[in-house]
């Protein structure tokens, strides 16, 4: 038996969940799969990008200095920017 057909040691096989960068799904597209999407009201948002750095997906896009929209392709829908958002400006809403 050849060592890529030996069965690993737990100490070989590497840990799961772990994520060692933002935009992970990037290389994925895992936006189809969720149940709810970030809505933005732009009336509320002060573009602190305080939901920026918080999203696991870096989904949510910024040009000059402004938040400009939500890439819905990767986007999940776990709402991790709507519960930071310091303005309330973003709300979760049912997909349809």
């Amino acid at each position: 038996m050849t060592q890529s057909n030996k069965k690993k040691k737990w100490e070989q096989i590497l840990p799961g969940g772990n994520l060692d960068q933002a935009g992970y799904s990037k290389n994925y597209h895992t936006g189809d799969w969720r149940n709810q999407i970030p809505v933005l009201d732009k009336s509320k948002c002060e573009n602190c990008l305080t939901c920026v750095g918080f999203c696991p997906e870096d989904c949510i896009l910024v040009k000059e200095g402004k938040i400009s929209h939500v890439d819905y392709k990767y986007c999940k829908g776990c709402g991790i920017c709507a519960k930071e958002c310091p303005m309330k400006a973003i709300t979760m809403k049912q997909q349809k």
